[in-house]
């Protein structure tokens, strides 16, 4: 109520989003805004220097971890929470809940699929990223 009486005491208010470039360097510009998140997370997700790192191959005759089994999706599945923000597939997990063992058993055919090309598709390597601000400058 008191946030309400507050809002309508001070009338509509343009919210800016003011951003530090530098040290001392403040922003409001979208582009700018959007190369300096891009460049971030550049540097976090692409990690450098690490080519000094030799790769050696291991042959076994047998598998290091075995295939997931069908009762592992289904637990995975179950697990998933209600109500939560889908990905880019726009699918929530309500969805997967409410399929049939039909559902269940083309979820477990992909993931075997997935599992034996070691390698996974190029859309599971998306994401949404949505920065949180909180007081200050600082970003979770």
């Amino acid at each position: 109520m008191y946030r309400g009486i507050n809002d309508l005491k001070k009338g509509y208010q343009l919210i800016t989003n003011i951003e530090k470039a530098n040290k001392s360097d403040l922003f409001a510009d979208y582009h700018k805004s959007l190369v300096k998140w891009m460049n971030s997370f550049y540097q976090i997700l692409n990690v450098h220097g690490v080519n000094g790192v030799r790769q050696t191959e291991i042959h076994t005759a047998e598998q290091l971890v075995p295939e997931p089994s069908s009762s592992e999706d289904e637990l995975a599945i179950e697990k998933l929470k209600n109500h939560k923000s889908h990905g880019i597939d726009q699918i929530p997990a309500e969805l997967f809940k409410a399929g049939s063992k039909t559902v269940l058993y083309e979820i477990h055919r992909l993931i075997i699929s997935i599992w034996n090309k070691e390698e996974l598709p190029e859309e599971w390597k998306e994401s949404i990223v949505v920065p949180i601000y909180t007081k200050g400058n600082n970003i979770l």
